[in-house]
């Protein structure tokens, strides 16, 4: 436990850590795989060379500091990731690694004695966060021990691949034993490891697209190319979408992640379902939960894609519009083609906006699950804070470090 005066010190520092929080996370992720080359695999080189993970980094320490006397007020945080910690296999022998470069980080970047009351009331605060990670990593572990029958990888056939759209694919995923799949909850992930030629073991995060209750995983990966010359395309992505064939052998970790669809908020609440591009993934699989749990609820599934080239699903979503009197689906494309133009299959044009929801939902109360790109979060988040959308009725998630939505 932290002493009171440990307490005080780790509260002083926040406006030093607001003002260098970013200079120290880039230090801390440079020393580390430095000093500690065998971490690097547990991290994905683009959000790296983003810089996302770096503010990701910087934005948790700065929350831990503010909140070091109350840790339940991050509980949320807390799950997050520590969901995104087990789905890649983080152990308690990790902990020190991180620690003695975090320290190591605070004293180099700030320039303080490694004697300065500083740093001591810093390795107290990393100890007692460890321990509540560590903790919290060991239940869901036996969680999934417990409800999928397995921890760690093991190996998965690809039982059928198909395009989805331009840029995405989908794989069904068996289990090579032959064993069952229990079902997953809508909106989780699972993690696949592929080792590409000559190279080193990656490891990314998919959310499962398929509904509950298959008999295969479904992922749905959009070949991720490189945001800007000096960025990398995406390295896992693209060895999927070139090298991954029906019948291969890929790694698969159980199911993990937070972003689930709940029970229902009781009768007469609609749940919509916001998608931007492959963000759509998690959101496919809770339209799915969602139809068969919670059957006569009113489901408004907004799909948002560039144009129709890009567009996923747009069969299975029409075939589950045609099957269900209580599911409306909108499509619209910010950019049509002269192609979309002519054949039709979209609703409207443009980018999300306040005036598509008050049209599709109105002033009433409704459940709001999202995902896509960070821009869309954002325009979407401010909308609903306009409409004074309870914070309780709105759930969303970032594919990679996650950021903050209030402008």
């Amino acid at each position: 436990m932290l002493t009171q005066n440990q307490l005080a010190v780790i509260q002083q520092t926040v406006p030093v850590l607001q003002e260098n929080g970013e200079a120290l996370t880039r230090h801390f992720y440079a020393r580390m795989f430095r000093e500690n080359p065998e971490v690097r695999p547990f991290f994905n080189p683009a959000h790296q060379q983003a810089g996302t993970q770096q503010r990701a980094l910087a934005g948790a320490i700065c929350a831990y500091a503010q909140h070091v006397d109350n840790p339940a007020a991050l509980a949320d945080a807390v799950e997050l990731i520590a969901q995104k910690h087990v789905s890649l296999g983080i152990q308690p022998q990790h902990y020190p690694i991180v620690g003695a470069n975090l320290l190591a980080s605070i004293q180099e970047v700030l320039g303080v004695d490694e004697t300065s009351e500083i740093v001591d009331a810093w390795a107290a605060a990393y100890g007692a966060l460890a321990d509540i990670f560590i903790g919290r990593e060991g239940a869901l572990y036996q969680h999934q021990q417990d409800a999928f029958g397995w921890q760690g990888f093991k190996p998965f056939v690809v039982a059928r691949r198909e395009m989805e759209s331009e840029n995405i694919i989908s794989l069904y995923l068996a289990r090579q034993d032959g064993e069952a799949l229990q079902p997953h909850q809508p909106g989780q992930y699972i993690t696949v490891r592929v080792t590409p030629p000559g190279g080193q073991p990656v490891m990314r995060n998919y959310s499962l697209s398929c509904a509950p209750g298959e008999s295969h995983y479904r992922i749905s990966v959009k070949r991720e190319l490189a945001p800007a010359d000096a960025a990398p395309h995406g390295v896992c992505s693209g060895y999927i979408h070139e090298h991954i064939q029906e019948g291969e052998v890929v790694e698969v970790a159980p199911p993990c992640g937070e972003f689930t669809l709940a029970d229902s908020a009781g009768d007469g609440v609609p749940l919509v379902l916001v998608a931007g591009g492959v963000g759509i993934t998690p959101l496919l699989s809770m339209l799915h939960g969602a139809l068969a749990q919670q059957k006569g609820r009113e489901v408004i599934f907004i799909q948002c894609a560039v144009n129709g080239a890009v567009r996923p699903f747009a069969s299975e979503l029409q075939m589950l519009t045609d099957s269900h009197e209580n599911l409306h689906c909108h499509v619209r494309y910010s950019e049509p083609s002269a192609q979309d133009k002519a054949k039709g299959g979209f609703d409207s044009t443009g980018f999300l906006d306040r005036a598509l929801l008050d049209q599709l939902v109105g002033e009433r109360r409704a459940e709001y699950y999202f995902c896509g790109p960070v821009p869309m979060l954002k325009a979407l988040y401010g909308v609903l804070q306009e409409k004074g959308v309870d914070d309780a009725d709105i759930h969303y998630e970032f594919f990679g470090p996650a950021e903050g939505l209030a402008a």
